[in-house]
Order: C-alpha cells, then sequence, then structure tokens
C-alpha cells in the first residue's frame, strides 16, 4: 500500500467551487497513477481554516469516490499558509511509484514536480554523486542526466576511431563527425554512438580514465555542455558531473558538492569494479584517484572545484540513503 499525495485551492469558499476541485484532484489522482477504485482503501482530505461552507469528504462522495471510507479534518489558521487549499492523501494498493498531484495555486507547494527544477551534482571521482543523482532523481521522478557517460563516449569513439588522445587535431576530427544521441527508454538514460548502444561499453575502467584526458580538450567540453543546458532548458533534471555548478549550469538553483576520502573513493571504485567481473587493483585504484583529481583540479578547462553557492556534503561516512535524504531535505528547504 502506497500513500499518495496531492492539493488544489478554490477561488471562493463555496460548495459549487469545492465540489469541483475535489472531483478534479481525485480524478486526476486516480489517473496519474493508474488506480482502479477498487485499489483505494481510505480516503483522507483536509482543508485550511477559511473553507467552512462544505466538507471536502461529502464533495469527495458527490464526486463517485464513495466506495472506500473517507476522512475530512480542519487544518489550523497558519499565519502564512496557502489559502482555500485543500489536500489529499489517498491509500491505495499499487505497484509503481505514487504519483503526487498539485493543482491550481497548490502548485507552489510542489515546485519539485509541478515546474522545471534543475539540480547541479558536482564532486570527484567515486565520491558517490552518481548514485546520488541517479537515486534523487527516482525519488524526485525526474530526469537524471549522466554527462560522464557522454564524455565516455567520446573517448570511447576516439578508441574505435584509433584517435590518438594526445593529439588534439586528431581529438578535434573525431568531434567533428560524432554521431552521439541521449536517450531515455524506460526511465533509463541510453547513450547511443554511431547508432549502437554502447551504455555498458563505456563503463569499462580504461574507458573511464580516458574519459578524463579527452574532456580535458575546450572544444569537447564545449560540444557537450551546449547538448547538456539543452537537455536542462527542456526538462527538470539532475545533472552530475565536474563543472555543473560552475560552468554548466552556473544558475541552476540547487547545487552540491559531494566529495570523500581517497581511500574510500578508491574502496569503492574497486568493490564495483569487482562485482562487475574486472581485475582491478586497489593500490592501482587509489593511484588513479590521487592522478585523476590532480587532473581534473588542475586543468585550464572547467577544472574541478565546488562552487561558492554549493552545499557541501561529505559521504565518507553515509551511506548512499543517508546522502540523497540530505539532499532531498535541503532541496526541500528552498521550495
Amino acid at each position: 500500500m502506497k500513500a499518495i499525495r496531492g492539493a488544489t485551492t478554490i477561488a471562493a469558499d463555496t460548495p459549487e467551487e469545492i465540489r469541483g476541485a475535489v472531483k478534479e484532484l481525485l480524478t486526476e489522482i486516480k489517473n496519474r497513477n493508474g488506480l482502479e477504485l477498487g485499489s483505494v482503501v481510505c480516503i483522507m482530505l483536509s482543508s485550511t481554516a477559511d473553507i467552512t461552507s462544505l466538507y471536502p469528504a461529502k464533495a469527495a462522495r458527490e464526486a463517485g469516490f464513495g466506495g472506500c471510507p473517507l476522512f475530512s479534518s480542519l487544518e489550523p489558521l497558519i499565519k502564512g499558509a496557502l489559502p482555500l487549499c485543500i489536500r489529499a492523501m489517498v491509500l491505495a494498493e499499487i505497484c509503481g511509484p505514487a504519483v503526487p498531484v498539485y493543482l491550481r495555486g497548490a502548485a507552489a507547494l510542489r515546485r519539485d514536480i509541478t515546474g522545471r527544477l534543475v539540480i547541479a551534482i558536482d564532486g570527484p571521482a567515486g565520491s558517490g554523486k552518481s548514485t546520488a543523482a541517479k537515486n534523487l532523481a527516482k525519488r524526485l521522478n525526474i530526469l537524471y542526466l549522466d554527462t560522464g557517460a557522454m564524455y565516455r563516449a567520446c573517448a570511447l569513439e576516439c578508441v574505435n576511431r584509433g584517435a590518438d588522445l594526445s593529439d588534439e587535431a586528431a581529438v578535434r576530427d573525431v568531434m567533428e563527425k560524432l554521431d552521439l544521441k541521449i536517450e531515455y527508454r524506460e526511465g533509463r538514460q541510453v547513450t547511443v554512438l554511431d547508432g549502437k548502444d554502447v551504455s555498458e561499453e563505456i563503463r569499462r575502467p580504461e574507458i573511464s580514465q580516458l574519459a578524463s584526458k579527452v574532456s580535458a580538450y575546450g572544444f569537447v567540453r564545449s560540444k557537450m555542455v551546449d547538448m547538456q543546458r539543452r537537455i536542462a532548458s527542456e526538462m527538470s533534471c539532475v545533472m552530475d558531473g565536474r563543472d555543473i555548478g560552475t560552468a554548466v549550469l552556473p544558475g541552476a538553483e540547487h547545487k552540491f558538492f559531494i566529495t570523500a576520502s581517497a581511500e574510500v573513493r578508491a574502496k569503492r571504485r574497486y568493490d564495483e569494479d569487482r562485482a562487475k567481473g574486472f581485475a582491478v587493483s586497489y593500490d592501482e585504484i587509489l593511484k588513479d584517484i590521487a592522478e585523476r583529481d590532480r587532473r581534473d583540479e588542475q586543468r585550464k578547462v572547467s577544472p574541478l572545484r565546488r562552487a561558492d553557492d554549493a552545499v557541501l556534503v561529505d559521504s565518507s561516512d553515509m551511506t548512499p540513503e543517508e546522502v540523497v535524504e540530505f539532499l532531498a531535505n535541503k532541496i526541500q528547504e528552498k521550495i
């Protein structure tokens, strides 16, 4: 059983307004969540103190939602609260994620789902930023854009075409002919290179290392940043990388910098690669991480650094769940 939340507002405290708003809200909750009325366990409604002409529960029964227990309550008068607001919580047996619904003036209560929400997460390799970004996007029901996958695809294309990554002219030639698309299939990002799904291939350790090298070229970053900005301008998303909050999306409303000690990051990457069946050495990974940190921090184009307005998150002693909870709470504080 899951709880589906929602809210709406009315223009005036009249029975007609309440009936229309409650019917609209519950119908939208039903439709967006694919509910069968038989799967609804109960519906709880509340209204602000300035709504007195009709109980929302009565309006719900009149709208055809009387086949389950209905409850109404009156909220206390709170200074600064949204006026003429009706809230709902529907308890139902559903398999998929609960989709909240906020209509009319109540959309201001949840800008994370009713408006465009752009979240920038930066941090060094192995800090857990990608895991946090993916889980946060899933929690907020918005897009996760894996920018690292885009640079890995650039590195893979250079390898496929036999280009020397230390040869700027050769890399530029590859980038000019690059056929890269980012698609979203069944809720996940798919990296398509030359018409082929390379989402798994780009995760090979050697490609990850080469991605840092190819991303040091300004023309490569410029091409990828244009793609990233275009996506962020069109939809709500969580984007992670090394210069998202400083260079790619400096105007993002929500920025975080996730880090951890080099030893912790190396252990995480070691465990991850071993789980994928790669033959790796912890000492070599630790060495690679130190080298990658140095290269990312000292590169001339968009070096790795924390944006002045980014919230610092040290994940060394935090579980992935704790990191996401922290990020979600910080975002909610601002909206």
